[in-house]
C-alpha cells in the first residue's frame, strides 16, 4: 500500500520530530469516507480503527505513526474511539 504507511518509531525519534506538540484530533465510533487533500502524518494515542482502500484494508492501533499520502480516497472503520497527534508537512 503506497498511499498508506505505518511504522512503530522509538520514542526517542518521536520526540525528535516534536510529534507530542502536534495538535490532537479525537473522533467516536464511526465509518465515513475521506480525501486526503494532501499528506498527513499522524501519531496514534488511543483507539482502533481500519482504513478501507481500493487496494485493501490497513488496521490501525495504539502507537502506530501512520502517513497517509495526497490523494488517498479511503473509509475509515473506527471500532473504538480515536485520540491522535497529527501534522501536514
Amino acid at each position: 500500500m503506497n498511499k498508506i504507511k505505518v511504522e512503530r518509531p522509538e520514542k526517542s525519534l518521536l520526540e525528535e520530530r516534536g510529534v507530542f506538540s502536534w495538535p490532537v484530533w479525537t473522533k467516536e465510533t464511526s465509518r465515513f469516507d475521506w480525501t486526503y487533500a494532501g499528506d498527513e502524518e499522524c501519531y496514534i494515542l488511543e483507539g482502533e480503527f481500519s482504513v478501507e482502500t481500493d487496494e485493501g484494508t490497513v488496521h490501525v492501533k495504539p502507537g502506530d505513526f501512520v502517513t497517509f499520502k495526497d490523494g488517498l480516497k479511503c473509509t475509515w472503520d473506527i471500532k473504538k474511539p480515536v485520540k491522535k497527534h497529527y501534522n501536514f508537512p
